[in-house]
């Protein structure tokens, strides 16, 4: 299946570019982006992404407010072009590699959106993540990350809502490889050794000198299979920012943190603290489509053309049950204390502890903070 991509010397395999060099079924390519004004009164959670094992293309835009999670799914076949990304009435547009983006969503049910994202500083390439069952690679992933600024606007019920870059901040990231998607799999023999729980949290911060991105993952026993801690500054340089150490603030009875404790160091040996606050919080599996959602799963086939909107209240007694059990993105606020100095930044504090985590007290899927 030659396509225009294979006119530009791209090829990292013997393959025409539209064919994956893995014919692992989870194979995906998907951009994320979150945008909020740093009141916590609004957050916005929107991606794209192609699953061309599975035949299949999608897009979401979740808004976050008010404890309900309005959220637009669009879904339809995967096809071949791949310099207009589009899913139906969204579409991201790459105004400048790298540095500006535009995220459209035509009238669906009542939203619209038209938001242009401006990178704030470089973008970050990410270690490479790989995770395995037993001899099984379930994750093996690439991602860059960058924070930036929104303007624009963004339309719910006939009320329109102007997003200005001197208020609106975010995050975004685009990632690609293997990750779960899709319908489930059949489940074969019993996971060895058993699946007991994971632990992730992942900061990419806004500070008006610099960006910090921390991405941690750890094993039941503490054990930390992913330390990626940087911090880039405008010029490109990228400063490792060592192995920090992390408290997060659960409220008792649950595991909805209300904020975390990173303590870093910078290149030159000198202490980091980050004081990471979360002003609303947005669970991903509630309407966006991710691990745990059981409505509409990136990568699930549900016929050409679908778009739809369903809404969400959190305090919903069979939605409240399920949200320590996904991954949650919170507006964040932090407040990093370096030398003397104290710098306020904005941006996103995604954090979910699922199952048993030793460092945390947790030693079940029930177990809550005390």
């Amino acid at each position: 299946m030659v396509t225009e991509l294979d006119e530009y010397p791209l090829h990292q395999a013997p393959l025409p570019l539209l064919w994956p060099a893995s014919s692992d079924r989870n194979f995906y390519d998907r951009c994320y982006f979150n945008a909020h004004d740093r009141t916590g009164d609004l957050f916005v959670v929107t991606g794209l992404g192609y699953y061309p094992n599975l035949g299949t293309k999608d897009a979401f835009l979740l808004v976050a407010r008010g404890g309900t999670h309005t959220a637009v799914h669009l879904g339809d076949l995967c096809d071949g072009d791949r310099l207009n990304q589009r899913v139906g009435g969204y579409s991201v547009e790459v105004l400048e590699p790298l540095q500006r983006l535009r995220v459209r969503l035509e009238e669906t049910e009542g939203v619209s959106a038209d938001l242009t994202w401006e990178g704030s500083f470089p973008v970050l390439q990410e270690q490479p993540h790989v995770l395995r069952s037993g001899a099984r690679v379930t994750l093996e992933a690439q991602r860059f990350a960058q924070v930036g600024t929104w303007s624009g606007h963004l339309t719910l019920d006939g009320e329109r809502i102007e997003v200005s870059p001197d208020r609106w901040v975010g995050t975004r990231d685009r990632s690609w490889g293997i990750r779960p998607v899709g319908e489930a799999e059949p489940a074969g023999a019993p996971a060895d050794p058993p699946f007991e729980g994971m632990w992730w949290l992942y900061v990419p911060m806004r500070f008006e000198r610099f960006a910090v991105v921390v991405i941690l993952q750890e094993d039941p026993d503490g054990y930390r299979t992913l330390n990626d801690c940087h911090r880039v500054w405008p010029d490109g340089r990228v400063e490792q920012l060592g192995w920090p150490r992390v408290q997060v603030h659960y409220p008792s009875g649950g595991r909805m943190p209300t904020g975390a404790t990173l303590r870093c160091t910078s290149g030159a040996g000198d202490a980091i603290e980050i004081e990471v606050s979360s002003l609303l919080a947005a669970p991903l599996h509630v309407g966006g489509g991710y691990g745990g959602d059981p409505d509409w799963t990136h990568g699930t086939w549900k016929g050409e053309k679908l778009a739809e909107r369903v809404s969400y209240r959190l305090d919903d007694e069979a939605v409240r049950g399920r949200l320590m059990f996904g991954c949650t993105d919170h507006v964040g606020r932090a407040v990093l204390s370096e030398g003397g100095a104290q710098h306020e930044g904005w941006g996103l504090f995604e954090h979910f502890c699922i199952g048993r985590h030793d460092p945390s007290g947790f030693t079940d899927f029930f177990d809550v903070a005390p």
